[in-house]
């Protein structure tokens, strides 16, 4: 018997940010900068010791060498100890112009760091 995979609602897939992007973010009278684990064109996970609410809204900044990105967002999942879950609900097309360039950097790196790490595809010789 076929085991059926589990449809995912992820309309946009995750990038692994290797520690290297941090955003400075809000929500309910609380700031704090955190690490981005990941970044997808539909929200991002941040690494955080903060419990928030599903549902509660957050103001987000980065500023990384594409440029400054500010965007609103809402929590939409939590991980007690571990992060949280942001979903984006409003990003200026300039902002997400840069969130983009963000994410092209971020893929290349990935690229480069399993061609480095050996986990590349090989081809076959050309005959």
């Amino acid at each position: 018997m076929q085991q059926q995979t589990p449809h995912s609602r992820r309309s946009s897939s995750r990038i692994g940010t290797t520690g290297a992007v941090y955003v400075c973010w809000g929500s309910d009278g609380y700031d704090d900068t955190s690490q981005v684990r990941d970044l997808s064109s539909g929200g991002l996970f941040v690494l955080t010791q903060e419990y928030k609410a599903v549902g509660a809204k957050a103001n987000l900044h980065f500023l990384v060498e594409e440029g400054q990105i500010r965007a609103e967002a809402v929590v939409r999942h939590v991980k007690p100890g571990r992060g949280l879950g942001l979903k984006f609900t409003a990003v200026r097309e300039e902002d997400r112009r840069h969130l983009a360039d963000l994410m092209k950097r971020l893929r290349g790196f990935g690229l480069i760091s399993r061609f480095r790490s050996g986990e590349h595809n090989q081809q076959a010789p050309l005959q």
